[in-house]
């Protein structure tokens, strides 16, 4: 998986691609949000439009990456789900988990906006 880090009004933007599965997506996204907060970055945004394919490996790691963001006082929300991810965290009933969008302008209004 490969991945590229920029900024937007205050968000980090995580623009991720390929396969976000065991083995090298995951620990690779695992190292990705723990390097942010320790950053005491506080408004994160993956984009997950070029993730060509998630396992449940990946589908942990997005849970764990939830949760350790949460639990450091920091927003990890989910931009461009593609049909396959979307349908896989419904499968999975973590739709509700995240706050996901699909406009990017929309997604980094909503950490400024504080919802």
């Amino acid at each position: 998986m490969k991945w590229t880090e920029r900024r937007e009004e205050g968000v980090v933007i995580i623009d991720l691609k390929g396969k976000l599965t065991l083995g090298s997506g995951d620990v690779r996204l695992r190292q990705i949000i723990r390097d942010l907060l320790d950053r005491e970055e506080k408004s994160i945004l993956l984009n997950l439009g070029k993730v060509t394919y998630m396992d449940s490996a990946g589908v942990g790691e997005l849970v764990a990456s939830y949760t350790t963001a949460t639990n450091r006082g920091a927003e990890l929300k989910l931009l461009n789900l593609t049909a396959k991810i979307r349908d896989l965290l419904q499968f999975t009933q973590l739709i509700s988990v995240f706050e996901s969008f699909s406009d990017e302008a929309e997604a980094v209004a909503s950490f400024t906006d504080g919802t």
